[in-house]
């Protein structure tokens, strides 16, 4: 009984494959100073654009997805990307600072809402009554 139990782990470890199911340690001191160089870059583009003022989310796009693409390039490299706690961390906190201002996504107005719906409800309820009619016009 003893050998069946032991007969999987011997092979995953002689075959190599139990190394791909532990994770490898993150260097996490590392990872906090290349992201530190990211981030003083993006702050730096922040403090030019203004961003005390109001919500410069569509200005600042390309900005945000090179901070994007520098933290996870640094996430992967020190290998730290599997801890993703760190990486949202980061994001979080560039969120509360910079696009505080951003306003949150809000519905419609009702007229809207009533102009974009009214003709899908028009039309399901009178393409049964014209169909009906065409049906029985020769009749």
């Amino acid at each position: 009984m003893l050998s069946t139990a032991l007969l999987p782990v011997l092979i995953f470890t002689w075959t190599g494959m139990a190394t791909a199911f532990v994770t490898p340690p993150c260097d996490q001191n590392l990872f906090d100073f290349k992201v530190g160089n990211c981030l003083s870059e993006f702050n730096t583009s922040m403090v030019i654009s203004g961003y005390q003022e109001e919500c410069l989310w569509p200005n600042v796009k390309r900005d945000y997805y090179k901070l994007k693409v520098c933290v996870d390039y640094w996430a992967n490299e020190t290998l730290c990307s599997g801890y993703k706690f760190l990486v949202e961390n980061i994001f979080l906190e560039v969120h509360q600072m910079y696009f505080s201002l951003c306003p949150q996504v809000h519905d419609p107005p009702i007229f809207t809402l009533v102009m974009l719906t009214a003709p899908v409800i028009i039309i399901t309820f009178l393409l049964p009554v014209l169909c009906v009619h065409l049906i029985t016009w020769n009749t």
